[in-house]
């Protein structure tokens, strides 16, 4: 067994990394690109869509019922149609984002088609690249798979239109399946399970591909399918400000290629602090269906979330997953759609107590902070706190719910690419303040 050599900066890796927390506020650092108030920093403009959270009057940050918005329509009216004819609505959603306009039907088909034709992986794809050298998470192998997918591009550094479209719609296409294979790749190789590989079936829409891949006799209800498309169009597309987005901004700010760009934004939407809260989620409300015996208590209930406002229970962060967002303040209007939909999926079934419980964490978070901390701060719950139920009550595994996300995003990401490369020009730079003062003396190698 090889040992490795004793490096100092394990010992002082804080020390040396560490920033004394006032010069942010003696230099006005937005620490985070925030403002004082928890608004983010103007960093750009854009036309794709907007997310409103609060409003400024005389200065001040008042709240105010969420709204987002994609290219101007409100995220209620795109989803409000539930007629046979308006289904499965992720593609048109992904078509608005990426074209500027809602499509006519025969648009519709045509984009449709064009995902479709794109769903086929390179000959011995999977075989070399998802079934070799498996990772243990799956985020890591769509990042992995798109790098990858750059060498099977006799065209990759083309950045005209016509080639970031048919790489953005070959994504969309591709890592739903992707997602799904690797996912049996792992169960494999780390459980000893199965590895199941279900050939997609042509005319299926992208919520439909995914549970007929998914699922090991390829069944699945028109609920279960429609419930899976309104979270990959909740999914889709949130703001530029959001982590992700930002990333695939900054990468296509310095002229990369469009796979290079994708695959840093699921690096980035897979920490904890963005698209992987939700497991964060998913594990504090675990933890709290075994901690509280009655769930229909308050009282009961409310304590509990006193142990974690006050860091004695979870994870010790003091924090209530699922609650609070850095725009929304009332509502978010994503959650409210999710909690929509997943009230109609439980109602009646055994999972009903459950959907109360998360209810009555979302009713009570709010006054249990005020009362352990003695502060106010208008609080509503996020799509985290509904999304992971929704994905339980359908079987789907925990481990896919981020990529789940991440196959969602992709329109949203690519439709930002395009607009950064449009109309960007220059590439983003930020500034950072050096805290060191002067220069430090050199010392020659023999005299330290």
């Amino acid at each position: 067994m090889t040992t490795e050599p004793k490096l100092e900066l394990l010992e002082n890796f804080s020390s040396i990394n560490a920033i004394d927390p006032t010069l942010y506020d003696r230099f006005d650092v937005k620490r985070g690109l925030r403002n004082a108030d928890g608004s983010g920093v103007i960093a750009g403009i854009t036309n794709i869509s907007n997310v409103h959270g609060y409003v400024m009057s005389d200065g001040e940050k008042v709240a105010d019922e969420g709204q987002l918005q994609f290219r101007g329509y409100d995220i209620y009216d795109l989803l409000r149609d539930t007629s046979a004819a308006k289904r499965f609505r992720y593609e048109e959603i992904a078509y608005l984002l990426l074209m500027g306009e809602l499509p006519t039907k025969d648009q519709l088909e045509g984009f449709i088609a064009a995902i479709d034709a794109q769903r086929e992986l390179p000959d011995g794809f999977t075989a070399s690249m998802i079934m070799k050298d498996t990772p243990p998470d799956i985020m890591n192998m769509l990042s992995r798979t798109i790098l990858l997918l750059y060498a099977y591009d006799t065209d990759a550094e083309n950045r005209s239109p016509e080639h970031e479209v048919h790489t953005a719609i070959s994504l969309i296409s591709r890592l739903p399946r992707i997602m799904v294979l690797t996912h049996y790749a792992m169960n494999a190789r780390y459980n000893n399970g199965s590895m199941i590989m279900h050939r997609f079936i042509p005319g299926q829409s992208t919520a439909e591909t995914i549970l007929s891949m998914l699922r090991p006799d390829r069944q699945f209800t028109p609920e279960e399918a429609c419930m899976l498309d309104i979270m990959l169009c909740l999914h889709a597309e949130h703001g530029g400000g959001n982590n992700s987005t930002f990333t695939t901004r900054v990468l296509s700010s310095s002229d990369t290629d469009a796979y290079s760009t994708y695959a840093a934004a699921i690096g980035s939407l897979k920490g904890s602090r963005h698209g992987g809260a939700n497991r964060q989620v998913l594990a504090m409300q675990s933890e709290i269906k075994q901690n509280v015996s009655n769930w229909e208590d308050d009282d009961e209930l409310a304590d509990y979330l006193a142990r974690i406002v006050n860091k004695q229970a979870f994870d010790g962060t003091g924090l209530i997953y699922g609650m609070g967002h850095a725009v929304y303040t009332k509502s978010d209007p994503r959650a409210v759609i999710c909690k929509r939909f997943a009230e109609k999926l439980a109602c009646g079934t055994e999972f009903e107590a459950e959907f109360h419980l998360l209810e009555s964490i979302e009713r009570l978070s709010p006054e249990v902070i005020l009362r352990e901390k003695g502060t106010h701060k208008d609080m509503c719950a996020n799509i985290d706190m509904y999304s992971g139920f929704v994905y339980s009550m359908m079987g789907i595994p925990q481990e896919l719910i981020t990529p789940l996300f991440a196959c969602g995003r992709i329109a949203g990401w690519a439709a930002h690419r395009f607009e950064e490369i449009v109309s960007g020009k220059r590439i983003i730079r930020p500034a950072y303040k050096n805290s060191m003062r002067g220069l430090r003396p050199y010392t020659p190698m023999n005299e330290r």
